[in-house]
């Protein structure tokens, strides 16, 4: 009696002899493959069952008896998953013995004896009786645990690549957003040299070029002098002490430009008084150049110190809250409030001005609002903004103080 690799008998009509002779193999075998989990089901080539063992049974839903003989597409694979019809001529296992085509297949189902479909992954290869095909051994696991482990680890995947790809947008605009921030930041420096440069050239440089012409003036009387009667000496000194008195004039404006645009680079009273008195000073120069009434209230130990450039930053971040007011706020009135509590510092500044909508303060173009922002970050503090039409703005600093001193060190 020929036996196939796979260890399986040919279907056929064996003697009796031959029966008694491999009754043990058949033992051996039948305990084989009913000690695999796996299902194990053999056809002929009419697709008939011609052997199962209990757990490919126990799979399909049906006692072991009541497989045999059935046809075996008939009975479990004769729909694809959508519940369309599957032709037996389609069919990976019956083509293993109708072509002699081994095969191995995981995207298919099996249908159940209720009616239900589950996925499977089942081989196939032929049963072969020297050059002839008998049938098909068939062997196959339910695969619904590792087709949810699949879905699931494809949607954690995808929900990665979701966040991974929002983070990237989000990123993106934040680096745009920088660009843009720093951009109008060397604008604004840009600005600012132009404006320092032009009242050097305007104001600074005709008081020297009207002091350099006095003082020529002056050296060339002086070398008449010699030349003159005493009385229109005498009338010469009274003209070069009149021109005198105008050059010190002229130098005591110099030297008022030259405290106004350093005070503009970095207010002296920040250095000499502090950070609170410098605010105070800034919100009263503010209020008498734009001619608002001014609600000032400082609820600060003036014995605490900010670190200097946690200091500079709160000073430049208030400029900023002012000079939005009087770029935009139209207001008749500013209040400002200054006050520590539990560690933290907070800055309000509220106007009774024109306001505007929230967006307005999110807006890619509001860099004076961001540039506040960033800086109040980099000391671990915040800016928060309120607004309405019609309502004014109230503008708010918070500074954790332990923060700021953190970022200094």
């Amino acid at each position: 009696m020929h036996v196939h690799p796979q260890g399986l008998p040919p279907p056929g009509r064996p003697s009796s002899a031959d029966l008694a002779a491999d009754a043990p193999w058949h033992r051996r075998l039948g305990l084989l493959l009913e000690s695999t989990g796996e299902g194990i089901f053999g056809i002929d080539l009419d697709g008939h069952c011609v052997f199962i063992n209990r757990a490919g049974a126990e799979l399909l839903g049906h006692e072991a008896a009541e497989v045999l003989g059935r046809n075996m597409h008939e009975l479990t694979h004769h729909s694809h998953a959508d519940g369309t019809a599957y032709a037996d001529t389609d069919c990976p296992i019956f083509n293993a013995f109708r072509r002699a085509l081994p095969c191995r297949i995981d995207t298919e189902v099996f249908w159940r004896r209720d009616g239900s479909a589950f996925p499977v992954e089942y081989s196939s290869y032929p049963i072969v009786d020297g050059d002839a095909v008998r049938g098909a051994v068939i062997t196959f696991v339910d695969i619904t645990e590792r087709k949810r482990a699949a879905e699931a680890l494809q949607q954690s995947r995808d929900e990665l690549e979701r966040r991974v790809a929002e983070r990237t947008a989000e990123l993106s605009a934040a680096l745009h957003q920088v660009r843009d921030l720093s951009a109008w930041m060397d604008s604004v420096r840009e600005d600012e040299r132009t404006r320092i440069a032009r009242e050097v050239h305007d104001e600074l440089g005709s008081l020297l070029v009207a002091l350099k012409m006095d003082v020529n003036w002056i050296g060339k009387r002086l070398g008449e002098q010699q030349d003159r009667a005493p009385e229109a000496a005498q009338a010469m000194r009274e003209q070069m002490r009149g021109k005198c008195a105008n050059m010190s004039a002229l130098i005591e404006r110099a030297v008022d430009n030259v405290g106004r645009i350093i005070t503009d680079l970095r207010p002296s009273i920040l250095d000499h008084q502090g950070l609170w008195a410098a605010l105070e000073w800034q919100a009263h120069e503010f209020a008498q150049a734009a001619e608002l009434d001014l609600g000032w209230t400082l609820a600060v130990d003036e014995s605490l110190e900010l670190p200097e450039p946690a200091a500079m930053a709160v000073f430049r971040i208030f400029q900023e809250m002012l000079s939005n007011i009087g770029r935009h706020a139209q207001a008749g009135r500013v209040d400002i409030a200054i006050g520590v509590a539990q560690g933290v510092l907070s800055l309000r500044v509220q106007d009774d001005g024109v306001g505007a909508v929230p967006q307005a303060f999110q807006a890619p173009g509001s860099f004076g609002v961001r540039g506040m922002r960033e800086r109040a970050l980099h000391f671990g503090g915040s800016l928060e903004v309120q607004s309405q039409p019609g309502q004014g703005s109230c503008v708010q600093l918070r500074l954790p103080l332990q923060s700021t001193a953190t970022a200094a060190g």
